[in-house]
């Protein structure tokens, strides 16, 4: 039952990353790419996590992953709201 549920959650966050990177491909908006970006590499964590054996999860690899996707979403919420566009002119547009 584990690596049906571990199979599902790498299945979503490919998809996830997939709609991401469409909206990047159609807006160009970086803060779209960044975010394919995270979700993929929580992907490729929860495949070699449900590949491995359950005494490896406590690794240091699993939670280096897990801070680049997280500090990866960090960074492009930071990047969208205090990025070199994120003016007062900027905001008057929209």
């Amino acid at each position: 039952m584990t690596a049906l549920i571990t199979g599902a959650i790498v299945m979503a966050c490919a998809t996830i990353g997939l709609i991401f990177l469409r909206f990047w491909k159609s807006s160009g908006d970086r803060f779209f790419i960044f975010f394919a970006l995270s979700f993929w590499i929580q992907g490729a964590q929860w495949l070699h996590s449900g590949t491995m054996s359950a005494s490896s999860e406590y690794s240091p690899l699993y939670y280096l992953a897990r801070l680049a996707a997280y500090g990866l979403i960090v960074f492009a919420i930071l990047n969208k709201n205090f990025g070199r566009n994120a003016g007062p002119s900027s905001m008057r547009d929209h």
